[in-house]
């Protein structure tokens, strides 16, 4: 197989196994919660804040028993952000356990920096600030005057 093969094959793979912060928070305004949110971080950090019903499951934590209490259906597992891979090392062990799973890319970070909702002891603490630098996203004028369709697809199967 070419090298462009493989690269065109890998690219056309990609939406089988991510998702993203914004797909996830659309699925979840628009009531398609066919998915279980798997939170990949530390138990503190989950604890202090994490995504709506979220699942803590440290990665490292991850084996036979301990997914033992999951529940069945797609997991979309996600982590700090681009700069950690806990999520891309969550989603390799639950698939080789012959979980359904995603990795939501740009993690917990790009949640935050949308201004998404959050739960924890500290989910409405500053820390937790949505990004207002323009630099996620458009715009609110900009995306409300925007002519472009989305191209954002749902996270769940089927």
């Amino acid at each position: 197989m070419s090298e462009k093969a493989v690269a065109g094959a890998s690219v056309v793979q990609r939406p089988a196994v991510e998702t993203d912060a914004d797909d996830v928070a659309s699925a979840l305004a628009a009531g398609l919660r066919d998915f279980h949110l798997v939170d990949a971080r530390s138990p503190a950090a989950c604890a202090a804040a994490h995504l709506p019903g979220a699942i803590s499951l440290p990665h490292r934590l991850i084996g036979e028993k301990a997914v033992g209490r999951l529940p069945a259906g797609l997991l979309l597992v996600y982590c700090w952000g681009p700069g950690c891979n806990a999520a891309t090392k969550a989603a390799a062990r639950l698939a080789a356990l012959s979980w359904s799973v995603k990795e939501m890319l740009g993690g917990f970070e790009y949640w935050v920096r949308e201004g998404r909702p959050l739960e924890g002891a500290d989910a409405g603490s500053a820390r937790y600030a949505p990004d207002l630098s323009g630099l996620i996203g458009l715009p609110r004028e900009a995306a409300r005057d925007s002519a472009e369709p989305s191209t954002h697809e749902p996270p769940h199967t089927g």
